[in-house]
């Protein structure tokens, strides 16, 4: 007799928004499982439901399932996600940051990607705050399988919520390079950009805006070093999510001259984020606070000179030194954006990152850790149910 598969229901929620590292994740964590565990049967919840088809080519369709529009997203906690997990009855249900409440014979599985929100307040809203805080610490607390996807991550969230190590389980991010499909060479991406978007010789800094991501102190040093007049131009690619209020000011002030070599896109296709990436002169990641930090890796895999801050998740990326700073010494990054816009680092240096980034950071491993996790939860709970078998208690299956 075939062993039974494992049923998993995962909420995908974040990919009705906006660009987000959880979508990365998801994406890459569960194709990964769907083209190499058949033994798995999974499940995707969204509103999107053309998005996903679009993203998961190897799901079938009819293991889409999608929310109803309510006007408000968490109602899918109250309504849909419990009649999905009563209608299949899964034995995971998988849920980023926060998870509805428990539901007997389905373990959850809750992946918290940071504590920013807590160690970084004054970069977020207080309301954002006090509600995140609520939601994810009964959420990871309660959680059948807890993960993280860094060390940083890990510390923090067992230090605040004061959850024992061992409990915690680091998934951490991988890097595709599929990126690396769309142009065969520098040359042939800087083309495409020149060409599609006019731009050349250009720093690149990709992320969501939020003030913890330090798109403002970029710009600022920019300005300073006028390497607009040295024909440098700045791109920054992503939209915003948090108001930042300096930026904003700081953008509407720049003169005619400036503007010229400023460049904000806040969204770019994958071949266009491909071409960016491998076309730019510099990346730049100035990020103050990361729960991972996936773009300046993605710039690596690309061939891309990166300059990489080294704080939070980020000390980490030492491989990438000695072009790394402190975001808070606002004179050494200034000093290092200057050296090494001017004479970014060369291609032994880059091929060299590129080289270790793709050994150390590959969904291969990160999804074997999580499908090493399922089988071991999984299978204890099967002997829990063997147990109730024997003792002739099979009204008690579903509740175990």
């Amino acid at each position: 007799m075939a062993a039974k598969k494992i049923k998993l229901f995962v909420d995908a929620h974040s990919f009705d928004k906006e660009f987000q590292g959880a979508q990365t994740f998801i994406r890459e964590l569960y194709n990964h499982l769907l083209a190499h565990r058949p033994d798995i049967d999974i499940y995707i919840g969204v509103h999107d439901t053309d998005n996903i088809r679009r993203l998961f080519p190897l799901l079938p369709p009819q293991n889409i399932l999608p929310y109803k529009n309510r006007g408000i997203n968490i109602l899918r906690f109250v309504f849909d996600i419990p009649a999905y997990i009563k209608k299949y009855r899964f034995d995971f249900a998988h849920f980023q940051y926060v998870s509805p409440k428990k539901m007997a014979g389905c373990r959850y599985i809750v992946t918290m990607h940071d504590m920013l929100f807590n160690d970084f307040r004054t970069d977020f809203p207080i309301l954002f705050c006090l509600t995140r805080n609520y939601l994810f610490g009964r959420s990871i607390k309660n959680a059948d399988i807890k993960t993280t996807v860094s060390d940083y991550s890990k510390e923090r969230i067992c230090n605040y919520y004061q959850i024992p190590a061992d409990e915690v389980h680091i998934i951490q991010n991988g890097v595709n390079n599929s990126l690396l499909q769309y142009q065969s060479s520098k040359k042939k991406a800087e083309d495409w950009v020149a060409e599609k978007f006019g731009i050349s010789s250009f720093i690149l800094y990709t992320s969501r805006i939020e003030p913890r991501k330090n798109h403002l102190l970029l710009l600022q040093k920019y300005l300073k070093l006028k390497l607009y007049e040295k024909g440098i131009s700045l791109v920054f690619i992503g939209k915003a999510s948090i108001k930042t209020p300096g930026l904003a000011r700081l953008i509407k002030s720049l003169t005619p001259e400036q503007e010229r070599f400023f460049r904000w896109i806040p969204r770019a296709e994958q071949a266009d984020l491909a071409a960016f990436y491998r076309a730019c002169r510099l990346f730049v990641y100035p990020s103050k606070a990361e729960g991972f930090g996936i773009p300046p890796l993605e710039a690596a895999i690309c061939g891309a000179p990166v300059l990489c801050s080294s704080e939070t998740a980020m000390k980490n990326f030492g491989f990438f030194a000695p072009y790394t700073f402190n975001p808070a010494n606002h004179t050494d990054f200034e000093q290092k954006l200057l050296l090494a816009a001017q004479q970014p680092p060369g291609d032994a240096f880059t091929s060299q990152v590129a080289q270790h980034v793709e050994q150390q950071y590959h969904w291969q491993k990160s999804s074997t850790i999580f499908y090493n996790l399922l089988q071991a939860n999984f299978h204890c709970h099967e002997t829990k149910n063997s147990d109730l078998r024997h003792e002739g208690h099979p009204e008690l299956l579903w509740r175990v």
